[in-house]
């Protein structure tokens, strides 16, 4: 099994996808502006506490007020607050939390106007992204997540994953990071921390308590609104997570991007560095490696299977609706039930790649195809957890019920990621009437005749349709030569299928788009 991680540098931002046996199962997009990612913590400002949710609105900068509920508080919010407050007023001298004077916990069925008031300000992190007309959703419980373990301040506990069942490997870690760690930080030693050795593990710690130095630093003149710790960016994070032995390739288009990479990756996981490649090719990435092709053909409202059948995805303000089909898979086996086992097996596959790549959350109800034997559905469902164990989302899978559905939930922390697929007519522009749309290649060569002759532009480049391609650069004295005995000079054309077929685009000597 490999693993590929290819990364395209747009003007927008960047565009990640992950690749599992050359089948894309993650995509990401990075957006340059203002955005507030899961992890980032901010000075935010109350600006409303109501009592009737026992929760309060926060003032972080975003069109929609954040939203804080009691039970994200946490225990030691009091003590945040004392930090909070004695850092804005300049009265502590250490970022550390060694000899703080903590506060009691707060009471668990208390109410929010005993801990907040109108107008305080208020250190909290981002635990879910802003969804639809909901603004972000926020946690005083501050945590900072490295590579092998989270940074919990102003807790003293060291706690493991439970994902990591050995009894023995348990209390070593424990042993061993409660021997390491700062004073007044708590820590949360994560499954990938199994088997590592005590200065791996004090490594990424001190990366963690550099984070917090570096935040509180910034504190004291930080006004509100103002990001004060920093999730890393997309790559970075995803590579923080999933990287491991199985990671074969990990590219990127951008020098910039490709440096600011080999560096984390060079203090994470020294080993793999050698995987991660500058590309310098002259197709796009996401064409040379066929991503640009599978977005096309995953993110659409039916979705074909690669052993046939087919299912159709419906979303709704409550929650995801998935039906399978048999499609022409329906003579292939010796009868119903079988057929419709195969189908449905397929299709698990097919919706745990689904859930990720278009990061759905919520409640997903799937409408397999009825089986009537007890082992039957019991396969299902072990085959639907086995799909979906890679997922790093948090999710609940329930058997099937009476009437063949299965229900899923799954954590959802950012707005589901939707992809247009349907493309409007490049002949008529959607308006039903064909316009003179033969003349595209003329206009090719117009356009080339007006930066060479009239603009002087030493070398160019186009982008366009592949069947455009190859009209201009078929055969040995195919127009692009003619156009280079007339111009004397040489026209680059690149392959490019997310244009439809009368769209074009050209580029100078820099990359950068031009128009007449």
């Amino acid at each position: 099994m490999s693993n590929e991680l290819i990364i395209n540098s747009t003007r927008e931002g960047s565009r990640i996808a992950l690749l599992k046996d050359k089948r894309l199962v993650e995509f990401h997009q990075d957006g340059g502006g203002q955005t507030f990612n899961v992890g980032d913590i901010y000075l935010g400002s109350v600006k409303k506490v109501v009592q009737g949710l026992n929760a309060a609105f926060i003032d972080l900068g975003y069109e929609k007020d954040a939203f804080l509920h009691y039970l994200d508080l946490g225990p030691q919010v009091q003590s945040l607050n004392k930090f909070t407050k004695l850092t804005l007023a300049k009265k502590l001298n250490s970022t550390r939390l060694a000899g703080f004077k903590t506060e009691p916990d707060i009471n668990k069925l208390g109410k929010m106007s005993q801990v907040l008031t109108k107008g305080q300000k208020i250190l909290v992190q981002v635990v879910k992204e802003p969804i639809s007309t909901k603004g972000p959703r926020l946690s005083c419980e501050l945590s900072l997540a490295g590579r092998y373990l989270v940074m919990v301040p102003f807790s003293n506990t060291v706690n493991v994953s439970k994902k990591i069942t050995d009894a023995n490997e348990r209390k070593r870690l424990q042993r061993l990071i409660s021997s390491i760690k700062p004073e007044g930080f708590g820590v949360i030693i994560r499954t990938v921390a199994t088997g590592k050795d005590v200065k791996e593990l004090d490594t990424d710690l001190r990366n963690l308590v550099e984070r917090w130095d570096e935040g509180m630093k910034m504190l004291p003149k930080a006004k509100v609104r103002d990001k004060v710790i920093g999730e890393m960016n997309r790559a970075n994070s995803i590579l923080r997570d999933v990287l491991n032995e199985s990671f074969d390739s990990i590219q990127v288009d951008d020098k910039d991007l490709f440096q600011e990479i080999k560096t984390f990756v060079k203090n994470i996981a020294p080993d793999k560095e050698k995987i991660l490649k500058h590309y310098t090719g002259k197709a796009k990435i996401f064409e040379a490696t066929g991503v640009e092709k599978q977005m096309k053909t995953s993110f659409g409202q039916s979705v074909s299977m690669l052993n046939g059948g087919y299912i159709i995805i419906e979303h709704t303000e409550a929650l995801h609706v998935i039906d399978v089909n048999s499609g022409n898979k329906s003579n292939k086996e010796d009868n119903q039930e079988d057929t419709a086992l195969k189908v449905n097996l397929d299709a698990a596959e097919e919706i745990a790649r689904q859930l990720r790549l278009r990061d759905m959350g919520g409640i997903i109800v799937v409408d397999f195809i009825d089986m009537r034997r007890i082992e039957n559905k019991k396969k299902l469902y072990a085959k639907m957890k086995e799909a979906m164990k890679d997922d790093r989302s948090k999710h609940t899978i329930l058997p099937l019920s009476k009437f063949g559905l299965m229900e899923i939930t799954r954590q959802r922390v950012r707005p589901e990621l939707s992809i247009t697929t349907k493309e409007v007519c490049p002949t008529c522009s959607g308006t039903g009437k064909i316009s003179a749309s033969i003349q595209v290649a003329d206009q090719v060569e117009n356009t080339i005749k007006y930066f060479f002759e009239s603009q002087n532009e030493k070398r160019i480049t186009v982008a366009l349709h592949p069947y455009l391609y190859t009209y201009f650069t078929a055969g040995v004295f195919s127009r692009r030569v003619k156009w280079f005995f007339k111009y004397f000079r040489w026209v680059n054309m690149v392959e490019d299928s997310s244009k439809a077929l009368t769209e074009f685009e050209v580029l100078n000597s820099q990359g950068e788009p031009i128009q007449i």
